[in-house]
């Protein structure tokens, strides 16, 4: 029986391929292990949104090259520069792009005989139901993909070059892989696409996600219910009233904005749109909700004046969470060529600003917990035996944490409420 060892880079969205990936290796009769060491065939699962991880995939892909590892290049990467990779680390037995992984199997077959690559140049990506995700992490939380590809033309991204056009799943088919991990003991199902409000906009001819919502409430043994990337044209008045309502929904909103001034968002090819008016929206509708969002500074043709209005609108409108990018520019994309590039220093700069505003409300914010109790999710213990967990208020990996100090024995994935008694910019203490 082969060995064959995986390792991902990149986003959520990557992790659920690279789980589908080691399922149908599975399926096939290959044994799986995630550690390098211990097999000669290594697929490298790559992320190629921007260059920084672009350039991690790469040292992972040479580094096992040095070890005379045969190394498979999967997803983004591999799908984005198929014959500059080839040329330039001959070494590589195989290439497979986004939407081929069907066909790796196939390629370990083949490839202690010769180079094998498997890359369709009009990447359409289809959910393979029929394969069971062995899942590397096996926590309080777990992803599941909705959808995948990409409408949208922003300015700055390759996803849908990359991805192809939007497919969404059937309802029946997310709620089904939502019982299999409540069953396997996850707590909290994360709901992951390019753009999660645009759900079921291509199968169903209307956005679905209200409705799948709504199915998931209703699966026993489950604990919280998050989504991940709103976009802002579709996140409906309908959409936040059933937020409201559903009790395993938790009352947090991901929608990435990218800028505030009209004349970036036009530049950006993003929707032009009083939001200010969406956040106050968003508050009324939906009680004690945290808004969490993203900003891009240095994105061609920023002007001081630009750069000045969204000061002033993220000091003004005061969100829960920002996370701040300075531009990438990144071939193949729209604002590759555009011309009044904004010197990288001055990206900087902005950059640091931001954050710095975004500190000062983040620690206020924090700060009015203390005091407060608050639903926790047990996540992990640490070194110093204090508990990990999260509020209702912090997705995984990009928000914040609550570190609880208890004699009580709880369990990674138990809800438990915790006293928060101190906090700062990002993260919470507690006790149970």
């Amino acid at each position: 029986m082969k060995k064959v060892a995986l390792i991902s880079h990149g986003c959520a969205k990557n992790l659920v391929d690279s789980e589908l990936i080691l399922g149908l290796l599975t399926d096939k009769g290959y044994k799986i292990t995630l550690n390098e060491y211990e097999t000669d065939i290594v697929i490298v699962n790559t992320c190629s949104f921007i260059c920084d991880a672009e350039r991690e995939s790469l040292r992972t892909i040479l580094e096992l090259i040095e070890k005379g590892k045969k190394v498979i290049v999967a997803g983004c990467l591999a799908q984005k520069h198929p014959k500059e990779l080839k040329k330039e680390i001959p070494e590589i037995a195989g290439i497979i792009g986004t939407t081929d992984f069907n066909k790796i199997p196939e390629v370990l077959d083949k490839i202690s005989e010769q180079y094998v690559s498997e890359v369709s140049e009009e990447p359409n990506y289809y959910y393979p139901e029929n394969v069971k995700r062995q899942q590397i992490t096996m926590g309080a939380s777990s992803y599941i993909k909705i959808a995948d590809g990409c409408n949208y033309k922003c300015g700055y991204c390759i996803i849908p070059q990359l991805r192809g056009k939007y497919h969404s799943r059937k309802i029946k088919d997310i709620v089904k892989e939502a019982e299999q991990l409540v069953q396997r003991g996850v707590t909290e199902i994360i709901l992951i696409a390019q753009d999660t409000t645009g759900y079921g906009i291509d199968i169903y001819k209307k956005p679905m996600l209200s409705e799948l919502l709504k199915k998931l409430n209703n699966i026993e043994g489950l604990g919280w219910i998050r989504f991940m990337y709103a976009y802002p044209s579709t996140l409906s008045n309908e959409l936040l009233d059933t937020i409201n309502s559903l009790d395993k929904v938790v009352k947090y909103i991901d929608i990435p904005l990218q800028h505030s001034h009209p004349e970036m968002l036009k530049l950006m090819n993003r929707p032009v749109s009083d939001y200010k008016k969406l956040i106050e929206n968003i508050r009324k509708r939906i009680k004690n909700v945290s808004i969490r969002t993203t900003f891009i500074v240095g994105y061609p043709g920023e002007t001081d004046e630009y750069f000045n209005h969204l000061k002033e609108f993220i000091k003004d409108v005061k969100f829960d969470r920002v996370g701040v990018f300075e531009y990438s520019r990144e071939k193949g994309t729209p604002s590759y060529s555009m011309k009044n590039r904004v010197p990288a220093r001055v990206a900087h700069k902005r950059y640091k600003e931001l954050m710095q505003i975004q500190q000062k409300i983040s620690l206020k914010r924090n700060q009015s917990f203390v005091g407060k109790t608050l639903p926790c999710i047990i996540e992990s213990f640490s070194d110093s035996g204090e508990v990990v967990a999260r509020s209702e208020y912090d997705a995984p990996e990009v928000d914040g944490i609550v570190s609880i100090k208890t004699s009580k024995q709880v369990v990674p994935g138990d809800i438990e409420l915790v006293k928060i008694t101190a906090a700062t910019e990002y993260d919470l203490c507690g006790e149970l």
